[in-house]
């Protein structure tokens, strides 16, 4: 049993919840005080570097997900798993948690090789996935400032594929991309904070996907949102110290494997 059972159906919440919690976790971080000594850059970074202003951001973002609305409420209920009576039987809790990481496995497989190939390619680069690349300086509410076809392309059929593949139910499809969108929101944020949990677990982090927006990373650290694994077995794997800087912040430092 959820606490939405009785309320909202699994596949309202599995088209809405996501959205709502990227609001609310990005616009957590965009309420944050400047927190310096925890930057990766600083502010003055992120006004000089950015070239679109957060207005244009916020209405990329929203475009995005009103495409990923549209999709997942046509793939639940193409997809319905209900009876005659409109009970959806769910998969016990061990079941539930192979398929997410199932899933997980299977989003970052298909968004390395799309976001690779979007740099490879020329033509997809310069006029599709450098709207993302704009934010030089990534910060929480530009996680998902794409092209509209980048977004659909990249994040949406990704994310179809990844509820597919993993044949989970449109109510473990409503953890699976809630927890999805958090470490995408997270990986963005631009800050390197004590104890989150996402630095922790995740190599494949905040720090580790600033690397890949700056000038030197372009064609490095393609792997998202959740591990490194492409990266590190087809060579596109940059390696980065993270120093704490005297004036403030920190700064992920380049190296050579």
């Amino acid at each position: 049993m959820v606490f939405w059972e009785g309320y909202v159906s699994d596949e309202a919440m599995g088209t809405f919840a996501p959205i709502a919690v990227y609001w609310l976790y990005a616009g957590f971080y965009q309420m944050l005080p400047p927190l310096d000594n925890y930057r990766l850059h600083t502010k003055k970074e992120e006004d000089e570097k950015n070239s679109v202003p957060l207005s244009a951001v916020v209405k990329g973002v929203l475009l995005q997900q009103l495409v990923q609305a549209t999709v997942a409420q046509l793939l639940f209920v193409l997809t319905s798993k209900a009876d005659a009576s409109g009970i959806t039987t769910q998969a016990s809790i061990p079941v539930q948690i192979l398929q997410i990481i199932i899933a997980m496995f299977v989003m970052d497989t298909w968004q390395y090789f799309v976001h690779r190939y979007m740099h490879q390619n020329k033509f997809l680069y310069r006029h599709i996935h450098s709207q993302h690349h704009r934010l030089v300086v990534p910060y929480a509410i530009g996680a998902l400032y794409n092209h509209p076809l980048e977004g659909l392309l990249l994040d949406t059929l990704g994310g179809a594929l990844s509820f597919l593949v993993s044949g989970m139910t449109a109510r473990t499809a409503v953890i699976f991309f809630c927890f999805a969108v958090i470490k995408t929101v997270d990986d963005h944020s631009g800050l390197w904070m004590p104890g989150n949990i996402f630095h922790l677990f995740f190599q494949n982090n905040t720090a580790y996907h600033d690397v890949h927006h700056q000038l030197q990373g372009l064609k490095y650290n393609y792997s998202q949102p959740f591990f490194s694994i492409w990266d590190r077995l087809l060579g596109t794997h940059m390696p980065y110290h993270l120093v704490k800087l005297p004036e403030g912040g920190f700064e992920a430092r380049l190296k050579k494997d």
